[in-house]
């Protein structure tokens, strides 16, 4: 009996220090791969989403389909998702606006974004801007601040949502100015642009990257960028620190998320193939020229990014006064 006593021991410490197993890649090749982006065509997520799978597809030969699923705040894609099964065939192009603060502005969610996803890898991040039209008296943030004073709630900012980025950076700016702006919230760009030309919104806010080509192409103005530093994109547009306000600062990030319950080794395969492509210098070139700022990661950094963005926010919701829709 003693020496089957020793025996378990000695078996039990050799199990203890065997080294972990390798997690193999998976084979995803066959069925044909979705790609959800949870905005309309057009706008800077589903831009971001077209290139990135395109990219993968073409080095790995998968049969790759984007599927846009807008509305209800992004809410539609992320429950698509994490109601899928979880062989890598579905995938969720999340980004700060749905994943990091729905959670804070929704009472009833179909999904816990802590358990019904897993985090494949960041992709790419844009500050948000705000635009005018070019006829458009406010030439500056301040001259938006002052027309909002003299006119409390009735200079109508345009929003990508309730309750997004953009909805909390009007209510932040608003705090932080002493004004009151009348918030309008859209599906994107497409369904607002209309509404800004008419004279309906007097100024919109959105990601770089959705607006970029706007810029450039003079249908809009860009009075500010919200973020610590000027873009690269659009060197000439001052911050809102430069503008006077230092503490409005939001960059929006985008993610890879897949279904909750996806093993280890289809997640690593489409973590390596996501940084494969975030890689290739002329994928890198052509999100740089659309406003993005390429990422890159392990899971476990989209994983850390989540879980602290989820936190900060938080408070931020909470102190700016958004209710829970």
């Amino acid at each position: 009996m003693q020496f089957l006593k020793k025996l378990a021991a000695a078996s039990a410490l050799t199990l203890c220090a065997l080294p972990a197993l390798p997690v193999h890649a998976a084979d995803l090749s066959g069925a044909p791969t979705t790609f959800i982006s949870p905005f309309p065509p057009g706008g800077g997520t589903d831009m971001l989403t077209r290139m990135v799978s395109n990219a993968i597809g073409q080095n790995t030969h998968w049969n790759i389909v984007v599927e846009n699923k807008p509305g209800a705040g992004g809410n539609l894609a992320l429950d698509a998702t994490a109601r899928a099964r979880p062989d890598g065939h579905t995938l969720v192009m999340a980004q700060t606006d749905n994943i990091v603060l729905n959670p804070w502005l929704y009472t009833r969610l179909t999904y816990d974004v802590f358990k019904d996803f897993r985090p494949v890898g960041l992709a790419a991040s844009s500050p948000s801007v705000f635009v005018v039209l070019p006829e458009s008296p406010y030439k500056s943030i301040a001259d938006v601040v002052k027309a909002a004073k003299a006119k409390p709630g009735q200079i109508s900012l345009g929003i990508p949502g309730i309750g997004g980025s953009g909805d909390l950076i009007g209510h932040l700016w608003g705090k932080a100015a002493g004004m009151e702006l009348m918030h309008v919230p859209y599906r994107g760009w497409g369904q607002a642009f209309p509404d800004l030309m008419s004279g309906r919104i007097a100024v919109y806010t959105g990601s770089v990257a959705t607006l970029l080509p706007q810029i450039r192409g003079g249908k809009v103005r860009a009075l500010a960028v919200v973020a610590k530093e000027r873009s690269p994109a659009l060197p000439d547009v001052p911050t809102f620190a430069e503008s006077g306000f230092k503490t409005i600062d939001q960059t929006i990030w985008w993610g890879l998320f897949a279904p909750g319950k996806t093993p280890d080794d289809v997640i690593k395969t489409l973590n390596t193939e996501l940084n494969k492509a975030l890689t290739q210098p002329e994928l890198v070139q052509k999100l740089e020229e659309a406003g993005y700022s390429v990422m890159k990661g392990s899971p476990e950094d989209l994983a850390k990014q989540l879980r602290a963005d989820h936190d900060i926010f938080g408070k931020v919701v909470q102190d700016a006064g958004i209710p829970k829709q």
